[in-house]
């Protein structure tokens, strides 16, 4: 499978993996995730889950194709440990109010969902480095 393939096959499965536990949080669970800001509910729904986690893959595609692109030594390695940072910066939106301990819960699962698919997805499909079975 050719690099691009795999990464494209990786930005597809991270965009499906969110939505997967949305699909059990709110429909088959039954709990609504919703975020209060004041006033504010925002519902949040499949379609915003899907775009979300589209946006997370193009951008850390993009951010490993540069770094590949303009000879970054350690490209791969450079680029997980952003991942890395994304992740972690994700994740401090959960620790203020506006939202039950059960979309907190079903939120940071989809946020891990991304990144466990991302991660591996994107930063073992490098340009020149293939396994020995590929080689083969």
């Amino acid at each position: 499978m050719s690099v691009r393939r795999g990464r494209l096959a990786a930005a597809a499965v991270a965009v499906l993996a969110p939505v997967l536990v949305w699909l059990v949080a709110d429909p088959l669970l039954g709990h609504r995730l919703r975020i209060t800001d004041g006033e504010q509910t925002l519902d949040i729904g499949a379609v915003p889950v899907g775009v979300v986690a589209l946006l997370a893959s193009l951008s850390g595609w993009g951010l490993l194709a540069v770094l590949e692109r303009f000879g970054a030594r350690r490209a791969r390695a450079i680029w997980t440990g952003v991942a890395g940072v994304v992740l972690t910066v994700s994740f401090l939106p959960f620790i203020g109010d506006g939202m039950d301990s059960g979309t907190r819960v079903s939120l940071a699962l989809m946020h891990l969902a991304v990144a466990a698919v991302l991660v591996p997805g994107l930063g073992g499909w490098s340009p020149g480095v293939r396994s020995d079975a590929a080689k083969g």
